[in-house]
């Protein structure tokens, strides 16, 4: 959904209220804290707030209990704006931008950001083990360079052996994507990860010739290495497709956010994650809400 549409959709809260009804209880509203199906409108009767009133627990509630809007203070057509701008970014977007944009302070834009980032967390986590051919590898990214300790070396290098964070990803061949940062980049952690997001049985995982992949690949029925020292592709054995991954990532990481802090690193490979899992999708704002208002 582009901001024009939103615009024309969602001109009043009570419409934005309606949408999220509309899409979290099909119809058949339902208490978020017992569960129960009789529930009546609240004896306010406000409308710009829709509350509703359970007739077992007693409680009052909105349709924004338990979800990335619960407890806000801004409006949801302001909430739809942030979201339909960082969404429509593919190599994502800066909270200081959508704060001029839309004349919102940056630390809120920056918290209503990470609470959709956590949504898109979720996300990943419920997605299937990948399958078939998958391509696995893994990124430096996140932090700055280490000061160089030698005059030749004052603008430091931008790979191994930086500040940056490690992040191990693995992506099904025409299917989603799957990564998350480690500590530290040994077998261990890549056979965690892989055994986690991977499905061992009748799977061709493909890697580089890093020794840290030769353990953790033996888990598999078939596998297969592309030595990138010497050429990118044999016929179908290559890693291209997690490398144009990467790439997006790096988008994201060096040209909008340009560093990521150690703590929340996690939640902005979620946010390319999602991306790329639901770049077909025919409207990712609608998936998007529909996965905010179900956590």
């Amino acid at each position: 959904m582009n901001i024009l549409e939103l615009f024309q959709t969602f001109q009043t809260q009570e419409q934005c209220l309606d949408y999220l009804e509309a899409i979290r209880w099909r119809g058949e509203p339902q208490c978020p804290y017992c569960d129960s199906k009789k529930v009546c409108r609240h004896a306010s009767n406000d409308r710009a707030n829709q509350r509703w009133q359970c007739q077992d627990c007693h409680k009052a509630f909105a349709v924004t209990v338990g979800t990335i809007f619960h407890r806000t203070h801004k409006p949801l057509q302001q909430w739809f704006l942030v979201l339909a701008l960082m969404l429509n970014a593919k190599k994502s977007v800066s909270s200081h931008q959508i704060s001029r944009d839309l004349g919102i302070r940056q630390p809120t834009v920056w918290s209503m950001m990470h609470r959709a980032r956590v949504a898109m967390a979720v996300d990943q986590k419920a997605q299937e083990l990948l399958y078939g051919i998958v391509e696995t590898d893994d990124a430096f990214i996140g932090g700055k360079p280490k000061k160089p300790n030698k005059k030749s070396d004052r603008k430091g290098k931008r790979g191994r052996g930086t500040e940056k964070t490690c992040v191990i990803g693995a992506v099904e061949r025409g299917g989603k994507v799957k990564a998350q940062p480690v500590t530290e980049l040994n077998s261990t952690s890549i056979s965690e990860f892989l055994s986690k997001t991977v499905d061992t049985v009748g799977t061709m995982v493909m890697a580089d010739q890093l020794p840290a992949y030769n353990k953790p690949l033996g888990a598999f029925d078939k596998s297969a290495r592309i030595d990138h020292s010497t050429q990118y592709v044999d016929g179908m054995i290559h890693t291209n497709t997690i490398e144009g991954f990467w790439s997006l990532v790096k988008r994201a990481w060096y040209g909008t956010h340009h560093q990521y802090s150690v703590k929340l690193i996690g939640l902005y490979i979620s946010e390319s994650c999602f991306k790329y899992n639901h770049r077909k999708a025919h409207s990712l704002f609608d998936y998007f809400v529909a996965r905010a208002v179900s956590i």
